[in-house]
């Protein structure tokens, strides 16, 4: 059973094609939704596959808590199982990473983020049951509201694609945006890389109804045409459309620790610990640690997209 968790934001970097498979529409390549909601996610298996591929690369060490520190690929079997064969499961698991905000063209200012009040209850409850405690978040989220100060509205209206909204400046929806901007875009000892985009954040979030949202969700991702040209005859022999979740568009998962699955605590390493939950504790140091702060996600990696910012949910003082 899963003892210690750490949940991660996922910031999109450029467009990201978590993909599902070929389909027989408009889209030939589309990506990955819930089936319930149809919203965007990742994943798990993907995500997974993704980080360790990552891990499998760095020579860095790094603290866990043990007394010498773990060069971190040469654990990677240990902590995300064997590649091949079922001699133990691996202690390092993750969620399917959850849409959070999706990024749409506004009227005013470039564009906004959008989530709606069902989503920001879905991560409230998935942090409760990852025993995270959300201090100072707010409990009161409406739809329809966006932050006091906002740069988007117009005429007490705001324009996103091409649907109008009325929509009212909120108190606690100021609270939620400037609580997600210092956690998504927070602020380093020595410089401060992500300014810009913490102001934006804190004023361009719109929280709409659940309805609307879903709407958009279906509606505003990327669909790009791709074709193949035959260097011959210089014409194009193939044509498909591929979707892709925007740039900026921000996930949330959960990565998840259990004690070393392995018998002989030899084989456990530094990982070795005279309990369980210290075990489950050096698994997720080791991923929180270890995991740099971009990454590549999904298909078509060798024509930039994927790339993929992770930003640890830092514990609340």
């Amino acid at each position: 059973m899963f003892s210690k968790f750490k949940p991660f934001f996922l910031i999109a970097e450029t467009p990201l094609h978590p993909g599902s498979g070929s389909e027989v529409g408009i889209v030939d390549l589309p990506i990955q939704r819930e089936r319930h909601t149809n919203f965007p996610k990742i994943e798990a298996s993907g995500l997974k596959g993704s980080i360790r591929e990552v891990f499998c690369n760095l020579e860095k060490e790094i603290d866990i808590g043990s007394d010498k520190k773990v060069k971190i690929k040469d654990y990677v079997n240990l902590i995300f199982g064997p590649e091949k064969g079922n001699t133990h499961a691996g202690s390092l698991a993750f969620t399917d990473a959850r849409i959070l905000f999706l990024p749409v063209k506004s009227l005013k200012n470039v564009f906004a983020w959008i989530t709606c009040p069902q989503v920001i209850q879905r991560f409230e409850e998935d942090m409760r049951i990852a025993g995270v405690e959300l201090k100072n978040f707010p409990k009161d989220v409406k739809s329809d509201t966006l932050p006091e100060g906002s740069n988007i509205v117009i005429s007490s209206k705001i324009v996103l694609e091409e649907f109008t909204f009325d929509i009212k400046p909120d108190l606690e929806t100021k609270k939620l945006s400037e609580w997600f901007a210092q956690k998504i875009f927070p602020m380093r000892e020595t410089i401060d890389p992500y300014k810009y985009w913490r102001d934006k954040f804190q004023k361009d979030l719109v929280i709409l109804e659940d309805d609307e949202f879903a709407e958009f969700v279906s509606t505003s991702t990327e669909v790009i045409a791709r074709t193949i040209i035959n260097n011959k005859t210089g014409t194009a022999d193939n044509l498909w459309y591929e979707e892709y979740l925007p740039q900026d568009t921000i996930l949330y998962s959960i990565a998840m620790g259990t004690p070393i699955r392995i018998l002989d605590d030899k084989e456990k390493g530094l990982f070795r610990s005279d309990s369980s939950e210290k075990e489950a504790e050096k698994v997720i140091n080791y991923f929180k640690d270890g995991v740099p702060d971009v990454i590549q996600i999904g298909g078509n990696q060798t024509i930039g997209k994927g790339i993929t910012r992770i930003q640890i949910l830092e514990e609340e003082e």
